[in-house]
């Protein structure tokens, strides 16, 4: 069985995505594109980080801006 740690409501996976964000913007001064999260993280494919992106989004933490092409996710 499946068990997923979570802080605050956050899974382990989440955070890790987030944390990679965070570390991208940090260092490079803009968001990461969806296919460098999943690299960040491990992920095997975009579509994987692109729904925990979307979680993310959901829960208030991430953000989507239109218009800035692959990069279109923001640190609320």
């Amino acid at each position: 069985m499946l068990v997923r740690h979570t802080v605050l409501g956050i899974t382990e996976r989440r955070r890790s995505v987030l944390a990679a964000s965070r570390a991208r913007i940090a260092d490079h001064g803009e968001a990461p594109t969806v296919r460098e999260v999943a690299a960040a993280v491990g992920l095997a494919s975009p579509s994987s980080a692109l729904y925990q992106l979307r979680r993310l989004e959901e829960a208030g933490i991430v953000r989507r801006a239109r218009g800035a092409g692959s990069r279109d996710y923001r640190l609320s």
